[in-house]
Order: structure tokens, then sequence, then C-alpha cells
């Protein structure tokens, strides 16, 4: 049996209460934001754990002040500037991290016994700092979203890089994918159908709708909710959902509504300019192993086309896989660290390690088994296109991973430059423990 993921509250990113903040301490305030005594140790502690024994740099948590302070000093100044994020955007991201840490912990219910708060609360918990972090995220990009790096800086910077420093990558691959979901049978759909168009007529009938919600759904960013999603405008909803909602009147009902995610029941709730909110009750269809068959054919069919060059991978790729990230980058996995798509073989998901660790280059497996981020069941075909041995770094062969190197530098410069301009903006106060840090003196002295 396999151990539940252990999710931190620094993971899931719920603040303390205000009364344990006023115990805890705080480090710094900028304006009316604050650091906290515990933001910054608890990076620290993060830190010492990485480095597994091994000494921290003696700077290292004056250089945590001085991130936290710049991020604080983006807030205050975007609430200056009227950089603002939507209520729809901060929902989104709420419930992209609900859904990601339902799918860590198993289901809804062990994330709340976990916690021991419903969803609904753990969200509002979440909702100021999420809100936060997205209007930062706005300011960051205004500051240095325009940067960019030219051949000669990449050079330069590489050039800059003193030989003992240079780094010596391991073995490195590049892997590529076409993913077609197995398809939901006629009578799983039927029975979704069946299932809200029943629980439609129990709400005729006098049922509370948000009852049933948290009762049926299957969305576990709303379900806890009573279905509820909040307030979106035109585009931001899927359009199947957005359609059916538009043609409601306040309290009115959809027939039942079939998008990429399943089933829907939607009840439309209000409208505010051009602005409107509905809570769903969302049915999966269950997917049956033996329908996988019909993407396997599909995959065999589409394998058979490369290997006679009637078709090249990538082509492929963007043509027939329904993995829009990948699909976009000719099937290729992206390295989260560059963003390039090479991937070192030692962190690779073991899932496409063991397939690939015999694999030839060029060389394309029959369709595979494979279960989607969102726990859909589909099938895939996996391409070694590249294998490049243990080396060290250099332009040739690693142009990508130093040119975000050199990039990354200078979009920080960036956000350095801004800092001392608008640093004296805002009222700062620092406790005495951190008064030795940089970030405090004129100029960065």
């Amino acid at each position: 049996m396999l151990a539940l993921p252990q999710v931190s509250h620094a993971q899931l990113g719920i603040s303390r209460p205000v009364g344990q903040q006023l115990l805890d301490g705080i480090a710094v305030k900028v304006d009316n934001q604050i650091i906290l005594r515990s933001e910054i140790e608890g990076i620290m502690a993060q830190e010492a754990a990485r480095a597994q024994g091994k000494p921290l740099p003696p700077d290292l948590r004056c250089k945590i002040v001085q991130s936290l302070v710049l991020n604080k000093l983006m807030i205050a100044r975007a609430e200056v500037d009227s950089v603002t994020v939507t209520d729809a955007q901060v929902n989104g991201e709420l419930d992209r991290r609900m859904n990601y840490f339902v799918q860590q912990v198993g289901s809804e219910k062990k994330l709340e016994e976990l916690y021991n708060k419903p969803v609904r609360v753990l969200k509002e918990d979440l909702r100021p700092q999420v809100h936060d972090q997205l209007v930062q995220q706005k300011m960051q990009e205004q500051i240095s979203g325009k940067v960019a790096i030219t051949p000669r800086e990449v050079k330069e910077y590489f050039d800059k890089v003193p030989k003992d420093s240079i780094p010596y990558f391991s073995t490195e691959v590049e892997v590529g994918q076409i993913v077609i979901p197995a398809q939901v049978n006629d009578a799983a759909k039927q029975a979704a159908i069946a299932q809200l168009n029943d629980l439609r007529a129990r709400v005729l009938a006098g049922e509370s709708f948000e009852a049933l919600a948290k009762q049926y759904s299957q969305d576990p960013g709303s379900g806890a909710q009573g279905g509820y999603l909040g307030f979106f405008k035109k585009g931001e909803l899927v359009p199947e959902y957005e359609a059916a909602s538009r043609k409601l009147e306040p309290g009115q009902m959809s027939p039942v509504v079939e998008s990429q995610f399943g089933f829907h029941l939607i009840q439309f709730i209000e409208r505010k300019g051009d602005s409107y909110s509905t809570r769903h009750i969302l049915l999966k269809p269950v997917t049956g192993t033996a329908d996988a068959s019909v993407a396997a054919t599909k995959l065999t069919r589409i394998r058979s086309q490369i290997l006679k060059d009637s078709i090249s991978f990538s082509k492929a790729a963007k043509e027939f896989s329904t993995d829009k990230m990948t699909a976009a980058n000719g099937g290729l996995l992206a390295n989260r660290q560059d963003g390039g798509s090479r991937l070192p073989l030692d962190k690779l998901d073991p899932a496409i390690f063991f397939i690939i660790d015999t694999m030839k280059v060029g060389h394309i497996t029959p369709p595979l088994p494979y279960r989607t981020d969102d726990g859909k069941e589909a099938m895939r075909i996996l391409y070694l296109k590249s294998n490049t041995p243990p080396h060290q770094a250099n332009l040739l062969d690693d142009y990508q991973k130093i040119s975000q190197a050199a990039l990354s530098q200078k979009k920080s410069r960036a956000l350095d430059d801004w800092y001392e301009k608008n640093r004296d903006t805002v009222y700062l106060e620092v406790a005495p423990e951190y008064a030795q840090c940089k970030v405090l003196a004129s100029n960065g002295q």
C-alpha cells in the first residue's frame, strides 16, 4: 500500500492565523505589507534541508530578506500604479492549487481531513496570499518581461564563467510523445447524462442545487462550495459551458452540457457588468480499459506512417496529440528548469526512464497505457530523439541552458534597478536583527 504524500502548510501556502502572526513577530514592514520571522526562517530551513548537511552561505538570510522585501515592494507599488488582477484569475489559481493537492493526497475528503477544514475554507484562507502572488507576478512581468538577450550577450556571459566553475551535465535525452485519450463508451456517457437529468428533476421538485452539488459533483474545486465557480468574463470558461450559461437567466438551469471535462448541469446565479457567476454539478463518465483499443489502433497507424517517412514525428504530434503542452513543441517534453527539450536522464519520470533506457535514438515505442495529469486513461507512443552523453557545458551543445541563465541574470538586474529606483517610495521598517542586511542600506551599500 502506497503511503499518502505529506502536504505541509508551507507547500499549500496556508498562512498562519493572525494571533499566531503577532506571537511570531514581524521582521519587516513595507508600507502595509509585512514579512514574518517565520517566513524567513522557514525558507532558511528549506535551504538547509536541500544542502544536506553542507554549510549554508553566510549571507543567505540577508538574501532571503532582500528577496521578500522586493516582493512586498512590488505589491505595495502595484497599489499605487493600479496594477490589479481579476477575481476570475484568483479563483482559477485557487482551483488549480486545490486540484493539485487533491491529486497529491488522493481525494478531497483526505485533504480536508489533513487540514481539518473544508476545501471552501482552505481556499478562503489562501485567497489573500494567492491574490498578492498574482499581483507580484504581474508587476514583475511589467518590470522585466520585455528583457531580451542577444547571442553576443550569451557568449559574454559564458566567457566570464571561471573555467573551474563551468557545470558538468549528466546524460540528457530528448523524448517526444503523442497522446490519444481512451474513448468513453456510450453506456458510460448515457449513465452520466441520466444521473444529471435525475438531479435536475430533483432541483425542479424543490431540492437544493448546492446540496446536490456537494454530494454528487466530481469537480474537486467547486463541489465543496455547492458547485459555485465565481465570476467569469467572456472567453474565460470552455466554450460549451459559456454558451449554455449565457442563455440562462438567474435561477435557471441548463440541460446537460458536455465539455472536455465531462458533463455539466449548470445553474445561473447573476450578472455583474460583463461578468457572470454560475454553479454546476460535474460528472465524469468512467472510462473502461477496453475503450483504449481505439486509441491504440490510431496510434499504431500514426507510428507506421512516421516509420515510413510519410509524416514526421513533430508534425504528427502537432496534428494528432491531445496533450496541448507537448503537441505545440512537436511532441517533445519540456525541461521545466530552462524551457528546453533536453532532460537529465536521472531526473526523468520512472515510467519514461525504464522504457527509453533500452531504446536507440530514433526508435518509437508501440502504443503504451498512459494516465494524463487530470487522471484520464489514454494511450501514447514515445520517441527517443537524442541522447547526449555526460559533458562539460559548452555553447554549442548547451546554448539553450546558457542563454536561459544569461537572461535570468539580466532580468534579475532589471529588478534590482527597479528596486533601487523605488525603494524610497515606500515606508520601510526592519527589526534590529535584520538591520545588517544590505537591503536596508541606501544604494545597496
